[in-house]
């Protein structure tokens, strides 16, 4: 499988909500993640944000990515995958239901090393997407 068949698995098994145990098999043991975002300041690798992302679904349910880019750069040994996360705030997890919806723009860069992904960034404004929903 190739470095951005990977990253596409790896990528939707994510955003749908599948979280560690089905996102693994695309990972290297210890795979890092990085955010400059407040919201995600405590997670520091890829199995804490794809539980983390299988949490967000709990209170949008009908959360979903509309995929704009996606591109391998075989020199830096890199996918990059640009996408804007849809949904509506429709189930209490314990702060109420507000009923807002969101369209957030992100971008993860997965790096790689031996056909696994390694470490990921997401480059995403976590308070233009928390005041959306009504959260912040």
């Amino acid at each position: 499988m190739s470095n951005k068949q990977t990253a596409h698995e790896f990528f939707d098994a994510c955003e749908t909500g599948k979280g560690w145990d089905a996102c693994k098999q695309w990972c290297t043991d210890g795979a890092t993640f990085s955010a400059q975002a407040d919201a995600l300041a405590d997670v520091s690798s890829i199995e804490g944000y794809t539980e983390w992302m299988k949490g967000l679904l709990v209170p949008i349910p009908d959360g979903h990515y509309e995929m704009k880019s996606f591109a391998e750069d075989a020199e830096n040994g890199n996918v990059t995958a640009a996408a804007v996360f849809h949904g509506t705030h429709t189930v209490d997890a314990g702060a109420g239901i507000t009923g807002k919806t969101v369209a957030a723009d992100y971008v993860y860069v997965m790096d790689f090393e031996g056909g696994k992904i390694r470490h990921m960034t997401k480059i995403w404004n976590d308070g233009h997407s928390l005041k959306q929903l009504g959260w912040a």
